[in-house]
């Protein structure tokens, strides 16, 4: 196999599309490639004295009556000059922290990890999945009669083991349990139900209520047994009679052999009736009432596996139209295809790709223009793009570039080098809309996530920690500086720590709640004020 740093390498013993760039020996030195390509200065204009910004938890939420902050300043953020803080949306709240597990380890165990989050449609329900193969449901509580302007808070509102681990004798191969991805179901019926997945095998689960149980049956006993008919002299009618509130998770399908590859995401489709899944190099259309076959509508694996050059990372289908859908590549392009074209949608209707820079040309630049998850606005005008270092919006009707760009960590350019030997470059950030499309959020290192307003164009970079989780205490805007004067709570991009990433966030679809995973804990923030921009 000839080395290429651009390339990929099947593993055949795993069955898992992987990249190639630990495999070879460079052919170029790293270090000579990004010498001297320190592209972030540290903001030098001095802030305004602010201090508190954005969100605090849903619990003990002071009166959210209070006025709007006034700006403050980054360093280390997108753009030149003064960047003003206060985002419209973020008005004084602090978070919540929810732990999915009891674990309390300063090490989290591997299998507490959140590995996917996920709101449903209503946003009332919050679903999250752990490297463990468990999916923990919080339920969006009902506003108290005693602050009716405040929110409701999200308590544990189920739990079940969703995925077990395997093993296939046949290939030789351990399927773990992770849950790679999460996605509700419109709601139909009193019911709710969801689709969970792992590297293999996708399951439609079912969540009930039953708050009543049936009593005086004619033939059964109290505990269920059948009664000895010659005892039944008379007959009673049933009634239902109240009980304690049991929900019921059952498993209603599972699809299952549908891919060689290991899934990456899955996408319900608007016509409630069917939905895809997307591997490294294949995308399956299936319907929801059918788990022994699915259609196959994209492949892009070569025929000699020597030339594999990309991998499809994410897909997700148009919120209103049903039959387009659009899925990104480890070559930072997305592909928009409409199922009306053909059954195998091998050619796309539309490529968008940004053109690359010669100047900024280096070792590296494949590998952090990969796309890492694609999202549909909510009005079906706009994608929204994460690669390692930026996140990108997309206009549909504009293929030649993004609309807008905007840096996550750009001072991490400098620190690639490092990042690639530890495996870091390799991490998948996700990235989320607000209800309106007026806001964007993504994760970063350090327990950090930034969020981005598309009208205002300004930023702002929040924490995720326990050790700021008092009650009624103000997230505080963090700042990362590169170099030179900093100020007292300015933190430096060498003292980041590159174990503690936020990769799964979510916001709810219509308020200003989003939820972040951090390791094995689950953060929920919410906006201060009760705002009617949704």
């Amino acid at each position: 196999m000839r080395p290429h740093p651009g390339g990929f390498r099947y593993h055949r013993e795993s069955h898992r599309v992987s990249s190639y760039y630990k495999v070879c020996q460079p052919l170029r030195s790293p270090q000579a490639c990004a010498k001297s390509r320190d592209l972030c200065p540290a903001a030098s204009a001095e802030g305004r004295g602010q201090e508190g910004t954005g969100w605090w938890p849903l619990a003990n939420a002071p009166d959210p009556s209070g006025s709007l902050l006034p700006p403050a300043q980054g360093c280390g953020a997108s753009g030149s000059g003064e960047l003003a803080i206060a985002v419209a949306l973020l008005s004084t709240r602090e978070r919540r922290v929810l732990t999915a597990t009891p674990s309390r380890l300063a090490v989290p165990l591997p299998a507490d990890i959140i590995s996917t989050v996920e709101f449903n449609h209503t946003g009332e329900l919050l679903a999250t999945g752990d490297k463990g193969g468990r999916v923990v449901i919080f339920q969006r509580e009902p506003e108290s009669k005693n602050a009716p302007h405040s929110q409701g808070e999200y308590d544990v509102y189920s739990t079940f083991q969703s995925h077990e681990p395997e093993f296939d004798y046949l290939k030789s191969l351990e399927i773990e349990e992770k849950i790679n991805k999460i996605k509700w179901l419109p709601q139909q019926n009193a019911a709710h139900s969801l689709l969970s997945t792992n590297d293999k095998t996708i399951k439609l689960w079912k969540i009930t209520e039953r708050d009543k149980r049936p009593e005086g049956y004619n033939l059964k006993d109290e505990e269920g047994k059948l009664k000895d008919l010659s005892t039944v002299t008379s007959l009673q009618v049933p009634v239902l009679k109240p009980m304690d509130l049991m929900v019921e998770v059952s498993p209603r399908r599972i699809f299952a052999n549908g891919h060689t590859y290991h899934i990456n995401s899955i996408s319900v489709n608007s016509d409630c009736e069917t939905y895809m899944s997307a591997d490294d190099l294949r995308i399956n259309l299936w319907h929801l009432a059918i788990t022994d076959r699915s259609f196959n509508i994209v492949d892009i694996k070569p025929a000699n596996m020597e030339d594999l050059t990309e991998v499809i990372t994410a897909s997700e289908f148009h919120p209103h139209h049903c039959n387009l859908f659009v899925y990104s590549s480890s070559k930072g392009s997305l592909r928009l295809c409409d199922m009306r074209a053909a059954a195998l949608c091998d050619k796309h209707s539309k490529l968008f790709e940004e053109p690359e820079d010669p100047s900024n040309r280096s070792f590296f630049s494949e590998i952090i223009s990969s796309v890492s998850d694609v999202k549909f606005s909510h009005s079906g005008r706009y994608m929204l793009t994460r690669d390692y270092l930026t996140v990108k919006v997309w206009d549909l009707n504009m293929e030649a570039r993004p609309i807008e760009t905007y840096q996550v960590h750009d001072y991490l350019r400098s620190k690639l080098c490092s990042l690639y030997e530890n495996d870091c470059i390799f991490d998948k950030f996700e990235c989320a809309w607000n209800g309106s499309d007026s806001v964007i959020m993504t994760g970063a290192y350090n327990n950090f996530f930034r969020m981005f307003d598309r009208n205002t164009k300004r930023d702002v970079t929040l924490e995720a920690s326990r050790e700021s989780s008092k009650p009624r205490a103000v997230l505080k805007p963090r700042r990362v500086c590169v170099g030179g004067k900093r100020r007292r709570d300015d933190i430096s991009v060498d003292s980041l720590d590159f174990t503690k990433k936020i990769l799964h966030t979510a916001w709810h679809p219509a308020e200003n709640i989003i939820a972040i995973a951090a390791t094995n804990n689950l953060y929920i923030f919410q906006d201060k004020v009760n705002s009617d921009m949704h």
